[in-house]
């Protein structure tokens, strides 16, 4: 369907010019974009972070065209591989500066010159760094974040050859991926993911700019996070469980956050523009945050407390525990018309040294050696105590206990959830030992 939109619009009679693109911000350009009709439509914006339009570099990413990426176990330059140098291992061929081709056409309202990508890649291109300033902004205002928690810039490698040599030895398609050990952006080539590859849906780009917020603050920028690198050598993996749940279930709720300020509005299934009817159609329903029905099931919490990490993760369970953590905020949010101050309180969770009101990343230093003491609990308590609306709080308690089946004597105390927590009937119990 993309390709069809594209080729139309590049048939619209524009001339190209005899100039370099004026790379200087703000640039008018033209991005592929979900209009309110629910379509993938032409659409024109203004980058304001851009450095270099032909390069698409600028402050809030680099794209990189050509690299090549394997993770193997049985490299022998991993036996000297430093955490400064193991990137460079991974990193077999760096890659280079992507040059995206633009047409000039003058916008008729205006006068305004506006660059339209000329082929498909750089469509494709254009429209993934203008998903990454989106996120970037919705970061920076919403979760009220600074420009220096975003340093240094991270690069974005386009269609990469990502080889995981454990699983096969042919590159990776059909992803977009936020890799910590490269503190980058993996956009892969598709190849069955027809309707909307993944760089051109703005909620799966934000999606994995959300990891990048929580490696940056929940786990303090480190590329082998200390708390999951420790508590995956043990069995069960509790701790890191937990964590790799929050980790995915937050990024979903950013990202629907994230497309209540686009065209298109707000957004809890917004996985559904580019699974659709494809292989990967189920996808969608699973992880569409708006139902009201997600709950801890008997087995999942078993499996989140008696898994070690490998397990757990390769059940897919990070996505399944995080989805319901995330339909509980987007039910409490949405119930209290307080949307906004919730995301923000979630972000100002991740890091607080405050000793009264710590956040994710403090308490994972709190418990490092001790990870059966980090429960799903704890990183609920340090987004619960810093929502300073009572109202709002109260509503966030009642949903963590009827859906996470988060005992409420775990979250009731000073600053956090009140005595009149309940579970409500949503969820069956469940038995916790």
């Amino acid at each position: 369907m993309l390709r069809t939109v594209i080729t139309a619009a590049i048939g619209l009679g524009l001339l190209a010019t005899g100039c370099a693109p004026d790379s200087e911000a703000p640039v008018k350009v033209s991005v592929l974009s979900l209009s309110s009709n629910g379509k993938y439509v032409p659409t024109q914006v203004e980058l304001t972070t851009i450095e270099d339009i032909v390069g698409l570099k600028g402050t809030v990413g680099d794209l990189q065209g050509g690299a090549r990426i394997v993770i193997d176990v049985n490299d022998p330059a991993l036996n000297n591989a430093t955490e400064e140098t193991i990137g460079e291992v991974l990193l077999k061929k760096a890659g280079h500066d992507v040059k995206a081709s633009y047409i000039s056409q003058k916008d008729p309202a205006t006068g305004e010159d506006i660059l339209w990508p000329a082929d498909f890649h750089s469509w494709n291109m254009v429209t993934s760094y203008y998903n990454l300033e989106r996120a970037n902004e919705y970061f920076r205002t919403v979760g009220n974040m600074k420009s220096i928690d975003f340093e240094p810039v991270p690069t974005l490698y386009y269609f990469p050859e990502f080889v995981i040599a454990q699983n096969s030895k042919d590159p990776a398609r059909d992803n977009a991926i936020f890799y910590p050990i490269l503190q980058s952006f993996l956009v892969l080539p598709f190849e069955e993911i027809q309707r909307a590859p993944l760089p051109l849906n703005a909620g799966v780009m934000t999606h994995e700019y959300s990891h990048l917020v929580f490696n940056r603050l929940a786990y303090a920028s480190q590329s082998f996070p200390l708390s999951l690198i420790t508590w995956s050598q043990e069995s069960p993996s509790q701790g890191a469980n937990v964590l790799k749940s929050f980790d995915e279930g937050l990024a979903d709720y950013h990202a629907y956050g994230a497309t209540c300020r686009s065209p298109h509005g707000c957004d809890p299934a917004f996985l559904s523009s580019s699974f659709d009817n494809g292989p990967f159609s189920a996808v969608t329903a699973e992880r569409d945050i708006s139902k009201g029905d997600r709950c801890m099931s008997q087995q999942l919490w078993n499996n989140l407390v008696g898994q070690d990490v490998n397990t757990f993760s390769g059940g897919g369970n990070e996505y399944k525990v995080g989805t319901i953590l995330a339909s509980a905020l987007f039910q409490a949010g949405r119930a209290q018309n307080q949307e906004a101050v919730l995301q923000r309180a979630v972000v100002a969770a991740y890091y607080d040294t405050s000793p009264t009101n710590p956040g994710i990343f403090q308490l994972t230093e709190r418990f490092l050696n001790n990870q059966l003491g980090f429960t799903l609990a704890l990183p609920a308590l340090a987004i619960i105590g810093h929502v300073s609306d009572l109202e709002l709080r109260k509503a966030v308690c009642n949903e963590f206990v009827d859906h996470l089946r988060i005992p409420r004597e775990w979250l009731i105390g000073d600053n956090y959830c009140p005595a009149s927590t309940s579970a409500g009937a949503t969820c069956p119990s469940i038995v916790i030992e």
